[in-house]
Formats: structure tokens, C-alpha cells, sequence
């Protein structure tokens, strides 16, 4: 009998950034409207412990021009400040109401401990989640809470040992940055029976060429760019 076809996921990175501000509800909604299987997003916390999704550890305050740093911010604080004209900081607990259902959400650890707090959301709401991030020991204390919660290990310089890592963290998912995925690292990923998901793809030619060496998902800015994939 034929093997059964690959399915690589296509996944909208902080959602669909190209048309509304990242990591915000409407940028999540547009790339699952779009057609994205997955979306990834970044989590910092609150000063009260409340896990809100956001690329910088720091935000424009409201009414300020200034930074704060989210951790030093109450979650009140930090759901008012507009990004955009009616586009406000999201937490994460409404990332992933939006996405039950529809797509994967997958939580990239930012914040500094953020991992319990994030994992706490997750386990309450019935979206698909998974967690990943560049800090490794964070993956390990995932796992240390949530073993039921698959992990993954980002990666922007070529991995020593990327068995090892996956190993020593329990992760069965390696996020490199797309110019890193070569034959060798990806034969190394599925011989530990893991995937490899490549990040930022932002060109057609260049999740073609990822798709024939055989990764597992493309992140990119538009998932539009990655065509009909198997």
C-alpha cells in the first residue's frame, strides 16, 4: 500500500501581521480566515499573574508615550493599551477562545517564568496548545508541570546536538529558523520522532524548497505564500 501523504501545517506567525498589528485578535481571526491550520504567538505576565500576548517584554502605557515593562503592569492596565485604533493587548485565555476549535495555537514562552501561568490558561480552555521557546530550561520546567503538553525548542544558529536538546528538555518539536533546515537536521529531528516547523517563511520559493527537503510546518507572516500543501 502507498504511504499515507505528509501533512504539513501552515501556520500564521503572531497571526496575520501583514494586514493587522501582530499578536492581536484580529490578526489571529484574519489567519485562520485565511486558512492557517496553526497560529504562533509570545506570552509575557502581568504583575498579577496574568498571561498577555505580546512580543516585547514592554509596552507603550496608556495615554503615554513611554514603555513599561507588562510585568510591572496589572492585566487592567495592560487591556487598555491600544495598539491600534480599537485593537487593544490581548491575554491569552482570549487568543485561545478565539482559536478553539479552528486552529493549533502554539504559546512561545517569553516572559521570564511565564510557564505556569500560561500552562494554567491552557489546561482550562479546550484549544489544541502547545508550548515552545528559545530559553530551553523553560521547556524543561513545561514539562515538569504539564508532561501532557508537547514542547518544542526554538533555534537561530545551527543545532550542536539537536538530539540531545530534544532529549534533555522531553521536546518533540524543533523550531529553526528556515535558512538553518538542511536533509541532516531533519532526518535527525524524525529519527527522534519529532518535527521540524521552519521559521519566518515568507516566500513561496521558500516553503517549496522546505516542503520537498520535508519539514513538518512553515511559519510565516502570510500563509497565502505557502500555496496548496499537501
Amino acid at each position: 500500500m502507498p504511504s499515507p501523504k505528509r501533512r504539513v501545517q501552515r501556520i500564521g506567525h503572531r497571526g496575520a501581521p501583514r494586514e493587522f498589528p501582530e499578536n492581536t485578535l484580529p490578526a489571529f481571526a484574519r489567519a485562520i480566515e485565511l486558512g492557517a491550520d496553526a497560529v504562533e504567538l509570545d506570552v509575557h505576565k502581568t504583575a498579577d499573574g496574568i498571561p498577555v500576548v505580546h512580543h516585547d517584554p514592554d509596552v507603550s502605557a496608556p495615554r503615554s508615550r513611554t514603555k513599561k515593562s507588562l510585568s510591572s503592569m496589572a492585566w487592567e492596565d495592560v487591556a487598555r493599551v491600544e495598539l491600534a485604533p480599537g485593537i487593544f493587548v490581548p491575554s491569552l485565555e482570549q487568543v485561545l477562545a478565539l482559536a478553539a476549535n479552528k486552529a493549533t495555537v502554539y504559546v512561545e514562552l517569553k516572559g521570564r517564568h511565564v510557564e505556569e501561568s500560561a500552562i494554567a490558561v491552557i489546561r482550562k480552555s479546550p484549544a489544541l496548545c502547545a508550548v515552545h521557546s528559545f530559553d530551553h530550561t523553560a521547556v524543561v520546567r513545561a514539562a515538569e508541570i504539564a508532561p501532557e503538553l508537547r514542547r518544542g525548542l526554538l533555534f537561530d544558529a545551527y543545532p550542536a546536538d539537536v538530539a540531545r536538546s530534544m532529549r534533555n528538555a522531553s521536546a518533540l518539536d524543533v523550531w529553526p529558523q528556515w535558512e538553518l533546515v538542511d536533509p541532516a537536521l531533519i532526518e535527525r529531528v524524525h529519527g527522534e520522532g519529532g518535527r521540524v516547523i521552519a521559521w519566518t517563511v515568507n516566500t513561496t520559493d521558500s516553503a517549496e524548497r522546505l516542503v520537498a527537503l520535508g519539514v513538518d510546518g512553515l511559519c510565516g507572516d502570510d500563509v497565502r505564500l505557502f500555496g496548496p500543501i499537501p
